[in-house]
């Protein structure tokens, strides 16, 4: 499971791994009583408890309602899917290309970008210039790392997951070599720290999980 975060509007949003969701969902029935109500919305499911709680499940990857929504859901949350994963912060970046858990291939790098001077005058118009040059030299190199892995695969991907500076990933997107990878449906954004290796690996819980927004009674008296 995810770190739990709170929600806009209250409650909280976490993500739960495929293969926990139908024993999480257990618990949560045994928390606050029975599922009163299950709504399809989409690809979102909305979830009523006993006791007022509600839950709104959405998986990261398409999947098809069936006669029982959470059955279906739990099922095809745990299909494996390809995605690619780009993530990019001054200085470093990772792709890869994941088929569920299985990092297929990859390429995690990093060029130095100067920090932040408190030098004033010509030499801090200098250092800035100085810092944009580095910084668009990371965003070159980033696309020529993704055109080198990433374009290959992208017509056999469900899915294009983005990490860290959303500016730069932004930036790396617009290269039109890379159109059939930014053309990819996009999963959230993943909660990333420095591109490395070990991130790179970790991104694929995030990838994988299924989305809930949980808002419990309590939740509901707090925001009144």
């Amino acid at each position: 499971m995810t770190r739990p975060r709170p929600a806009a509007g209250g409650g909280r949003d976490l993500g739960i791994a495929p293969e926990r969701l139908g024993r999480w969902l257990d618990g949560v029935a045994d928390r606050h009583g029975a599922f009163t109500e299950v709504l399809v919305a989409g690809q979102h499911v909305r979830v009523t408890c006993a006791d007022s709680t509600t839950l709104t499940l959405r998986p990261p990857f398409p999947w098809e309602p069936g006669p029982a929504p959470l059955t279906a859901l739990t099922t095809q949350a745990q299909r494996p899917h390809r995605a690619a994963v780009l993530l990019v912060r001054r200085g470093r970046w990772a792709v890869g290309v994941f088929d569920g858990t299985t990092l297929v291939v990859s390429k995690v790098d990093a060029r130095q970008v100067q920090g932040r001077t408190a030098a004033g005058g010509w030499s801090q118009q200098r250092f800035a210039r100085r810092r944009g040059n580095q910084t668009d030299a990371v965003v070159d190199h980033a696309v020529e790392t993704a055109v080198r892995v990433l374009l290959p695969h992208a017509a056999g991907c469900a899915a294009l997951a983005t990490g860290g500076d959303r500016g730069l990933v932004a930036e790396v997107l617009a290269d039109p070599r890379l159109g059939p990878v930014a053309a990819l449906p996009r999963t959230d954004p993943l909660d990333v720290g420095e591109p490395t290796k070990v991130v790179l690996l970790e991104a694929a819980a995030q990838l994988r999980a299924v989305r809930v927004h949980l808002v419990e009674p309590g939740d509901r008296a707090t925001s009144t």
